[in-house]
């Protein structure tokens, strides 16, 4: 057997870390940095963050440091602190004994403050924050110089250390760069380099009354730490010149900034600020609800790190930013939960069924299988009696079309056990609600196989009802309705798209008796309803409470859904045949062996439709498919898409692919079909006996949008 290929996908950080290697710019040294700040929890767009620093230092033998940005003793707190190494740990990533902190070199960072100053490079101002900003002009209007930019050294040394001595007020005076207020980028124009802050730090306590700005104390904690390659995210790449110009100025040994789009994800926000506000209106429990983007979020949620990981490596590393559907993250959880997490039986809307030919008292103890992915999980007992739960959605008193579960007159398997047949409903005589079924058994078919060969459509979960656990279980869906919440072209605020529906709460569940001893955080497979975790704050040993990591592919809900959509189509279809008007002028070069055109649909409709321009950089044929082609296509995204294409009658010899310029529909979500999961559709044109890609003319580039 092969073994998968285990050599990271190319990007454009790891090309440039190889350039860096070749000429030897660095000693053939690899050092990174993750540099958070403690003022809040880290979320799913730092973990992209840790594993790419964190990984690239081991892919190239080098170490990786976890520095805290602690310049903002206002905002941060030792608990985020403390949450940010749990969360790093979390993810299977050790910084060993590089632990630093930005307050760590607050003693460096004002001496070369003190140095900037007596080279005539920096003053302390008096203008306040808004006369600040008006000075500075905008992208078109240059700014102004501040009447107190040509303060001679002497004074402004002796300014800044009246500063420091806490003489001043705070927001009275800052102390700035002297550059260039006509510069076209708006971060040269004299940036903050201190301001004044009476403020407790949690770690230098009250010695310090002024804090350095970020982009101030960043270059040059790097340059101390002697970072290789300090790796941003993009909204800091119109701060690179003045990261240079710091190290420049001071004439420090200078690190390369290297920056790649940050992640956004659908259906949720990846804001601080917007979080923090969740928090504090409410909406959600805490920084570690199962909804939140959160790390502690998804980690309580039942997400494992690997799938994480995993997730994190597929988006790749691109330098212009894109949306990522939440259904990637949710089927690289779901791979790794089908292989790790064992089966167990639950019912989360019970509905009574007595099967009346079963002796009373009696009870088997049946096995049931922990994995069918991996034997060596082995089997556990599972007890049935005469009294059991099914889900209430498995049985229909008017069962329609295509709904094979239990019904009147009606037979299917429960798992592991035997045939049962409904023979009587029982209702509440006030609502007519049922609350009970009677049924009968077939003791021949124990274990679910008949001996006569007679075959049932359907197959249940089910749990015996008096040696059932009573648990909650909690329903989590998306935080949002709207995939970008953050997109307030209407004038919406975001709170405004929350899911009123994010959270079902679910008690007298009943789960089969194997769970009784659930520790917190274990993960399961609810047989044929979805992975569920042990919620590890409010679950305890007489209260379990289970919360689901994510839903299974439900097939009735999708014939249903499919149902009812070709009812509207179908009316559709009646109303246009009816309607006795004509559209266009008739033409002579009507097709007769044209497809019927597809029923119309709206210019909304259309623009849900995210076509981007693709170039196909691998083509092989798929063994096992007589029709489908492999192929990698670069979106500018800094990896590879796999997609699957019914192409392989037109192009027998795939490989000629390579290089062509194609159409793909991007933000279709990704299918897991059986040669491995599908990114997008590479569109083309066919016919009966005629099928060709659709290609491009021109130099448009890989993610060019498409309209």
């Amino acid at each position: 057997m092969t073994k998968p290929d285990s050599t990271p996908p190319p990007n454009f950080i790891r090309n440039i870390i190889d350039e860096d290697l070749k000429t030897n710019k660095y000693g053939g040294r690899v050092h990174t940095r993750f540099p958070p700040e403690p003022n809040g929890y880290l979320h799913i767009g730092h973990a992209k963050s840790i594993c790419l620093n964190f990984g690239l230092a081991a892919d190239y033998g080098g170490p990786c440091n976890l520095r805290y940005d602690d310049t903002n003793p206002s905002k941060e707190e030792l608990e985020y602190v403390e949450s940010i190494k749990e969360d790093v740990r979390w993810l299977g990533f050790d910084w060993e004994d590089r632990e630093f902190y930005a307050s760590d070199y607050f003693e460096q960072l004002y001496e070369y403050a003190i140095q900037l100053i007596k080279a005539g490079k920096a003053y302390v101002d008096d203008l306040s924050a808004d006369e600040i900003r008006e000075y500075r002009g905008t992208l078109t209007k240059p700014g102004k110089e501040s009447p107190y930019r040509n303060r001679t050294v002497e004074e402004n040394l002796e300014l800044f250390e009246r500063m420091q001595a806490g003489e001043f007020e705070d927001g009275s005076r800052v102390l700035r760069a002297k550059i260039d207020m006509a510069s076209p980028n708006l971060n040269m124009r004299d940036p903050v380099m201190y301001r004044i802050l009476h403020a407790e730090h949690h770690r230098s306590g009250n010695k310090w009354c002024i804090y350095p700005t970020y982009d101030f104390t960043h270059g040059q904690s790097d340059s101390i730490e002697e970072i290789t390659h300090s790796i941003c995210t993009l909204e800091f790449e119109d701060h690179r010149p003045l990261y240079d110009w710091f190290l420049d100025e001071l004439n420090l040994y200078h690190p390369q900034q290297i920056e790649f789009a940050r992640l956004n994800l659908s259906y949720t926000v990846m804001s601080k600020r917007m979080l923090l506000e969740l928090v504090e209106h409410g909406h959600v429990t805490g920084w570690d609800d199962p909804r939140m983007p959160t790390i502690s979020g998804f980690r309580r949620r039942g997400y494992t790190p690997e799938s994480i990981r995993d997730f994190c490596e597929r988006i790749g590393v691109a330098k212009r930013g894109s949306m990522v559907d939440i259904a990637l993250l949710e089927h690289c959880v779901r791979e790794d939960l089908n292989r790790r997490a064992p089966r167990v039986m639950a019912v989360l809307r019970p509905l009574r069924v007595v099967i009346d030919n079963y002796p009373e008292g009696q009870v088997e103890e049946l096995d049931a299988l922990n994995s069918p992915e991996d034997p060596s999980m082995g089997t556990r007992k599972v007890p049935f009696s005469r009294v059991l739960y099914i889900e209430r959605e498995d049985f229909r008193e008017d069962p329609p079309k295509k709904f094979y579960r239990l019904a009147p007159g009606r037979e299917v398997r429960l798992r592991y056990a035997y045939f049962v047949k409904c023979v009587d409903v029982v209702k509440d005589e006030q609502t007519g609600e049922v609350v009970e079924l009677h049924c009968t058994y077939d003791p021949e078919t124990r274990g679910g196989d008949s001996p006569d060969g007679r075959k049932v459509r359907a197959t249940l979960h089910w749990v015996s009802a008096s040696h059932s656990l009573e648990a909650e279980v909690r329903l989590y869906d998306h935080l949002f309705v709207k995939p970008d919440p953050t997109d307030n072209k209407d004038g919406s605020d975001f709170e405004t798209h929350l899911n009123p529906n994010s959270l079902e709460t679910l008690t007298s569940c009943r789960l089969e008796p194997s769970l009784a001893g659930a520790a917190p955080g274990s993960r399961y497979q609810f047989e044929r309803l979805g992975y569920f975790c042990v919620d590890s704050i409010d679950s305890s040993q007489g209260a379990l409470i289970f919360n689901r990591t994510a839903t299974l592919r439900d097939t009735w809900a999708k014939i249903e859904k499919a149902q009812t959509s070709m009812t509207g189509v179908r009316e559709a279809e009646k109303e246009a045949k009816t309607a006795k008007r004509e559209v266009g002028a008739p033409s002579s070069d009507k097709r007769e062996d044209l497809e019927p055109i597809e029923r119309e649909i709206t210019i909304d409709d259309f623009s849900k439709i995210d076509l981007r321009v693709g170039i196909i950089r691998e083509a092989s044929l798929l063994e096992g498919s007589k029709k489908l082609i492999r192929l990698m296509v670069d979106l500018g995204e800094g990896r590879l898409r796999q997609t699957f294409a019914g192409i392989r009658s037109a192009y027998p010899e795939p490989e000629k692919l390579v290089g062509k310029k194609v159409i793909v529909v991007a933000n279709l979500k990704p299918r897991q079909m059986r040669f491995g999961l599908s990114e997008g559709m590479v569109l083309s044109g066919s016919a009966a006996d005629r099928l060709s890609i659709a290609t491009f003319d021109g130099e448009p580039l890989p993610g060019d949008k498409v309209s």
